[in-house]
């Protein structure tokens, strides 16, 4: 299965996979995290999209902080290193390009680089925002308001848009 075709398999058969193959099936839906839908899989079976989104955020917020930092680490800055260098995931880079963060002009592109580098500098992660159905413009003016808010106050903001840009992984895997 892949996020970008339709599913291989319904629900009920994602279920009934052994861990192994359950997480690998899901392993693209958080960013190089594939321990959350492995942890997920004791709660099968999952009955809707909505019973597994929950059942993966319930891991995500029983974990501890330390996983939860190395979630958001895992996340890509917008138009950085990896898009240049076309290391992002398949995901990530249909995101960011349906964001338009692969057109930005040269001033642009120095406007987003230095706010990611800002942000990093004072929370010590990467920005995550769920970018779609937003433009290049909204995502770089997002980023010089979320510079003003504290750490602990970033820290829960992109793990709530961890779980924004995991539903829309999942609804895009199973067509919801």
């Amino acid at each position: 299965m892949t996020l970008l075709s339709a599913p291989a398999m319904t629900l009920t058969e994602l279920s009934a996979l052994p861990r192994a193959e359950f997480s690998r099936a899901l392993g693209a839906i958080f960013e190089h995290s594939p321990w959350i839908p492995e942890r997920a899989w004791a709660s099968r079976p999952f009955a809707t999209v909505d019973a597994l989104h929950r059942a993966m955020l319930e891991v995500v917020r029983d974990a501890d902080p330390a996983e939860r930092l190395a979630l958001i680490a895992a996340h890509p800055e917008l138009a950085g290193k990896e898009a240049a260098a076309g290391t992002l995931t398949d995901a990530s880079t249909h995101e960011q390009r349906g964001a338009g963060l692969d057109q930005c002009s040269a001033d642009e592109l120095a406007r987003l680089r230095g706010l990611n580098a800002r942000y990093r500098e004072r929370f010590g992660f990467p920005f995550v925002i769920a970018v779609k159905g937003r433009s290049r413009y909204q995502i770089m003016d997002a980023i010089e308001e979320r510079l003003h808010n504290g750490r602990d106050a970033e820290f829960e903001t992109c793990l709530e848009q961890i779980g924004h840009i995991a539903r829309f992984r999942l609804d895009a895997l199973f067509g919801d």
